[in-house]
Parts: C-alpha cells; sequence; structure tokens
C-alpha cells in the first residue's frame, strides 16, 4: 500500500469507528475523542460563545475573523494528534491552536501554505490547497515536536511541517543556550479562522500516538521536561529513560505549573481509554496535595484496573518536598502502594533534605533563584532509583 492510499484507508477508517469510540471505552482505544457533526443539535463539549459560530448540516461554520471555538476536554499526553475534517473558504486561513495560545498552526488557502507560529515562523508551500475540496487537517504532539499536516480528500496529496522545542535548560544565568519555542499544545484544542470569509469543521478526532500501555507517566513540569530540556539532551531526561526501558509501550502525560485538582481532572479524559498496566504520578511540588485529593486519585486509578505508583517529589531549594513526602507515604501506607524516593536521589545526603544543586537546573528569576527541574546529571539518578524502588516496571 502506497501512502497515499494508506492515508485515504487510515482517514476512512476513522470515521467509521464514529462517536461509540468516544462513548464506550471498554478496551484500549487510542481514540480519546471522535464527533461528527451532522447539524444542529446539542455539542456541549465544543464551546463556541455563540456569534458567528453555527452548527449547520455541512459542519460547524466559522465565520467570525478571530473566533475561537474550544473542545472542553482537557488533554496533555504528550503522544497524541487532533484531526479536523476541514473545508475552507478560498481566502480562509484557519487556525488550530492550544487553547493558551502557546502553539499556533495554520492553514493559509489564498497563499496556497501551511504554517507553525514559531519565531521564525516554520512554513511550507502547499500548491495543492483548492477551496473545492475536502481536507484533513492533523495537528501532533510527540514530545518535544509539533507537526502540521494537511492531507486532500479528493486527490490524496499531503504536506507537513514541524518543528521542535528546544528548551534553555535553567533560566537567566543558568541557561545552557537561548532555545526555541514551539509550544507544547496546552491543554484544549482549540480552532478558528483568523483571516477570510468561512470554514466547516465536520468532524473532530482525538488520538493517543498508543494504548494498552505498561506504564502512563503522570505529573506536573517535573515530568515535562520537554519544556526546558535542551533537545540534544532530550534523550537523557528522566521519562525518557525510564520509557526507554521499558519492555512494553509507555507514555508521559506531564503538564508544568499543575497541580493534583488539574491532574484528576485530565486523568479521567486519558487513562479509561488507552489504559495502562501501571500509572505513575509525581505531583505536589506546586502544591494542592492532601491526604484526600492523593486517596481519591489513587482509587480513581485502582478503579480502572491500573496498579498506581506514587513517586516522592524531588528536592528543592526552599525544602518544601519533605512535608508533602511526609504526606505522600502515609498515602502510600494507606493503599499499600509503591513509589519512587526521587527525594533521595536529588538530595546531598540521600536523606531528601537538603538539595543537590548539582541535579537540577539553575533558573535565576527576577523574583527569585530556584532548583526545582532535574538535569541530566538529577534524571540519571533518578531513573537509577526506579530500578530499586519499583523495578517490577521493567518486568
Amino acid at each position: 500500500m502506497n501512502d497515499t492510499s494508506r492515508l485515504k484507508y487510515t482517514s476512512l477508517g476513522l470515521v467509521m469507528m464514529g462517536f461509540s469510540a468516544f462513548l464506550y471505552a471498554k478496551k484500549p482505544t487510542p481514540v480519546l475523542y471522535n464527533r461528527i457533526i451532522t447539524g444542529p443539535g446539542d455539542y456541549p463539549e465544543l464551546v463556541t460563545d455563540g456569534g458567528d459560530a453555527q452548527f449547520t448540516r455541512d459542519g460547524l461554520r466559522i465565520a467570525g475573523k478571530d473566533r475561537i471555538v474550544k473542545l472542553n476536554y482537557y488533554y496533555a499526553l504528550a503522544e497524541r494528534l487532533v484531526r479536523y475534517h476541514v473545508r475552507f473558504s478560498e481566502d480562509a486561513v484557519g487556525v488550530f491552536q492550544s487553547d493558551k495560545g502557546d502553539f499556533k498552526a495554520f492553514v493559509d488557502m489564498r497563499h496556497k501554505r501551511i504554517s507553525l507560529g514559531t519565531d521564525p515562523v516554520s512554513e511550507k508551500e502547499t500548491d495543492f490547497l483548492d477551496a473545492n475540496h475536502d481536507y484533513i487537517v492533523e495537528v501532533h504532539r510527540d514530545y518535544q515536536t509539533s507537526k502540521l499536516r494537511i492531507v486532500d480528500l479528493f486527490t490524496g496529496d499531503f504536506a507537513e511541517v514541524s518543528a521542535t522545542m528546544d528548551g534553555a535548560g535553567g533560566v537567566g544565568e543558568g541557561a545552557l543556550g537561548t532555545g526555541f519555542f514551539v509550544g507544547r499544545q496546552y491543554d484544549y484544542y482549540c480552532f478558528g479562522l483568523a483571516e477570510g470569509t468561512a470554514l466547516f469543521v465536520k468532524q473532530i478526532c482525538v488520538l493517543a500516538k498508543e494504548s494498552d500501555l505498561t506504564l502512563l507517566i503522570y505529573g506536573d513540569s517535573i515530568t515535562e521536561p520537554e519544556g526546558y530540556f535542551p533537545t540534544a539532551d532530550f534523550p537523557c531526561a528522566w521519562t525518557q529513560l525510564i520509557m526507554e526501558h521499558i519492555s512494553g509501550k509507555a507514555m508521559s502525560s506531564g503538564r508544568g505549573g499543575t497541580t493534583i485538582h488539574e491532574l484528576l481532572e485530565r486523568i479521567k479524559n486519558e487513562l479509561p481509554y488507552v489504559q495502562a498496566k501501571y500509572v505513575m504520578i509525581t505531583i505536589g511540588t506546586n502544591g494542592g496535595n492532601t491526604e484526600e485529593n492523593l486517596s481519591e486519585l489513587v482509587e480513581y486509578i485502582l478503579a480502572q484496573g491500573s496498579i498506581p505508583i506514587l513517586n516522592n517529589i524531588p528536592c528543592n531549594e526552599s525544602g518544601t518536598q519533605i512535608p508533602v513526602n511526609a504526606m505522600i507515604e502515609k498515602v502510600r501506607q494507606k493503599y499499600g502502594i509503591n513509589g519512587c524516593k526521587f527525594d533521595l536521589a536529588t538530595s546531598l545526603n540521600h536523606d531528601g533534605r537538603e538539595v543537590d544543586q548539582t541535579t537540577m537546573y539553575f533558573e535565576d528569576y527576577d523574583w527569585g533563584k530556584i532548583y526545582h527541574h532535574p538535569n541530566v546529571k538529577g534524571s540519571l539518578q533518578m531513573y537509577t532509583r526506579t530500578l530499586i524502588d519499583v523495578p517490577e516496571i521493567y518486568e
């Protein structure tokens, strides 16, 4: 089967799967959400805020410039994509972005090009664009790399443009380089019209890149090294080292700046679908942990048929990990579950108290100097700690 035939077959197959995969995820499936828009009706998960967005027989018609529609399901899987079935007016510039605006992808019909909103812009000329045709527009995320792909459903022609995030390592005086910002497609998928007359969105499908996992890793920015690790060093990040050595499939779902509250929201949109034997959690550096919500998280994971692994958070310059990890240990004892002692791996005397600054990137902000995010050395020591504390994940 050639590339064009394979693309046509894949697109058709996903349409035929229909909305049932979204409603009933009884077996592992990469389909997290699938909705075909066939006319006026109730689409509560698509937040349009009224105005120039209407559900029609031809799909969701968006006519207002800068009108953004949000899919109100929260995702952070680092290996995922969203697929839109779209038709554009001949003067349309469609935008497909995150709700935080950190990531933007554009389809420009008038100038026949596709692009990512990086600095400088990452773009590609796309001569086959034709307003009389329907298209599949895909936005991929694979850890540090994001990709925009467009496929002509009438001809099979396709084009893509991609860009890879390059973290600066530290911040200010601690920065190892200038980096290159791409965005990480934070939290909710959004789409709309940047310029032109109209676009019609006929179907939206969100997919994970894998399902039926051995391990799914959850957390905050510590579990999202793609945001700060230099690209050259990214394979040495602790999440990548763990996933490299797992015998089965593994994936991460880290989201910087979040707490257990956001984790409890997004895990319900991901874990029941992809399913995993083990679910590893590293949460609490940003506060928010209580015995009650940690217990809720553990019980939810157990209810999905997965084995929870509740890790100690690494050390930091303020020592806030000490009471957080005492609470985590209490919950581990309550449920008889395991966890990695990442605080021991990142402390000066391997006692979990004072941060070993050589294991962390130095972040020099105007409001303070912090050591929160594990560097290459810290990541290696954290990975090594998993061999001691949770060797079962490698069996």
